[in-house]
């Protein structure tokens, strides 16, 4: 008996939905094919008819993991506001649903050129969303500016997963915010 197209593409969604997620909790490293596979619901013998290969998976399920960055983006009134939300204990403590960019840096630093590319446009991508955000007239100004808050955020996101202290933890994700908020110029919070 043969899977319809439907039937496949909603399966070929939920493999890489699983992957997103597991990825961004575990790291690119953290968890295999098989692994992948049996959370959802398959067996890795059905890997193939997916993907060609491993990089593919990881590829489409950075994809998929960047669409948490549209929401983040969208909830975004300016960007004081949003550094509030990527610097919080809730972003912290949930890896599997949060930002990509930083649950991966380091793993995507080590990854194929494909998976580099796809990181890379989302970079660019957040460069250019927190430079609309920011109400400072020298473009060569602002886009540093927009690169320091991405790279403070990204920097002390991960820094205040990897600690084991949860105050040093906390202290982390506010003093970074509350460092880096008076720096960007923009409507008021």
């Amino acid at each position: 008996m043969g899977h319809s197209q439907a039937e496949k593409a909603a399966t070929h969604q939920r493999i890489v939905d699983v992957a997103a997620r597991r990825f961004r909790e575990l790291g690119l490293d953290g968890i295999g094919v098989a692994d992948v596979m049996k959370e959802a619901g398959m067996t890795v013998g059905g890997f193939y008819k997916h993907f060609e290969s491993r990089d593919e998976l990881v590829t489409e399920a950075l994809e998929v993991a960047f669409k948490s960055l549209d929401v983040w983006e969208a909830r975004a009134r300016n960007l004081a506001q949003a550094v509030r939300d990527y610097l919080s204990e809730a972003h912290r403590d949930a890896p599997g649903q949060g930002c990509a960019l930083g649950a991966l840096l380091g793993d995507v630093g080590r990854s194929n050129d494909a998976t580099r590319d796809v990181f890379t446009e989302r970079v660019k991508h957040n460069l250019a969303f927190s430079e609309g955000l920011l109400d400072i007239a020298d473009p060569a100004e602002r886009r540093a500016r927009a690169m320091l808050q991405l790279s403070a955020c990204l920097g002390a996101i991960g820094l205040a997963r990897a600690v084991s202290d949860p105050a040093l933890s906390k202290e982390i994700l506010d003093g970074v915010a509350g460092q880096l908020i008076p720096l960007l110029p923009g409507p008021p919070a």
